[in-house]
């Protein structure tokens, strides 16, 4: 099995990975994705971590209807811990997982009952024994340089393969400082995929559907996330006074800024970018 290369992860990714770790720890949920609310909830006090559960189930029930009938063999890039691809299996897919991490190597492999190969390399450098009939991308494309994404698909997908990709998508190219940075200018990625031979044969934008799971960990953050760093910080400065002049000094110089800017992710979201799922289809290869 391929040892992956260093891997520089970008500040914005780093951010935002933390807080989604942070955020799932607390919902014991087997799946690493926003999740797809539907019905939408009526008000903030229905955003619990046991609805969230709800809303990913339903998202990866979402992402099946865009699965072509006829597809059986499906790369997962970027799977987690393997909650997509233990949805899969369950409906009679062949999956196969693809990480760098070997972290998510231990969990996919346990959560898939060693059911699915999992490859322990980047997207870019992985080399192939044989084609796909579907790569998904779920939350993942952010990672992946859009070109190296596109042309990457395309080696490895069946003539006539597909490209599923669910994922924050950037509307306003002109964003390109903060929490979500790192996801790629619709267009520029559109313009790459067809450019590798892919046709979209459809769309579907379900920001609506996503935005809530921002709100419920907007809220969760508000309610405990701060209290707790208030009481943290009370307590040393009564115990050690000079750790927290400087801890204090620290939290202005670096740490507010995030914060703030994690509180309003929301209006960052519905501002400058959209979740879409999109179904890419690769032209016939040329014999």
């Amino acid at each position: 099995m391929p040892n992956p290369n260093l891997i520089h992860i970008p500040k914005a990714t780093r951010y935002q990975n933390a807080a989604l770790n942070y955020y799932l720890e607390l919902t014991g949920s087997p799946y690493l994705h926003y999740g797809y609310w539907e019905p939408l909830p009526d008000s903030s006090t229905e955003l619990t971590l046991v609805q969230l559960r709800t809303a990913q189930e339903a998202y990866i029930a979402k992402l099946l209807t865009f699965i072509p009938v006829g597809t059986n063999t499906v790369l997962d890039v970027g799977c987690g811990t393997g909650g997509n691809a233990t949805y899969l299996l369950d409906r009679g897919f062949t999956v196969e997982g693809l990480a760098p991490d070997p972290f998510q190597q231990e969990k996919f492999v346990s959560q898939t009952n060693g059911q699915a190969p999992f490859h322990l390399t980047k997207f870019e450098d992985f080399k192939r024994t044989h084609s796909y009939d579907l790569i998904l991308f779920s939350e993942s494309s952010q990672y992946i340089a859009a070109l190296d994404l596109a042309q990457g698909a395309a080696r490895l997908l069946n003539g006539g393969g597909y490209l599923l990709l669910a994922d924050m998508l950037r509307v306003d190219a002109k964003y390109h400082e903060g929490i979500f940075s790192n996801c790629h200018v619709s267009n520029v990625l559109h313009a790459a995929l067809v450019q590798a031979g892919f046709n979209l044969v459809k769309s579907e934008d379900i920001s609506t559907q996503v935005a809530p799971t921002i709100d419920l960990c907007i809220n969760n953050f508000r309610t405990f996330g701060l209290s707790t760093i208030k009481y943290i910080a009370a307590l040393v400065a009564i115990a050690v006074p000079p750790l927290h002049a400087l801890l204090r000094w620290i939290f202005n110089r670096w740490i507010q800024k995030l914060i703030v800017e994690g509180l309003e992710a929301r209006t960052i979201f519905d501002r400058h970018l959209c979740y879409e799922i999109q179904l890419w289809q690769l032209s016939e290869k040329d014999e």
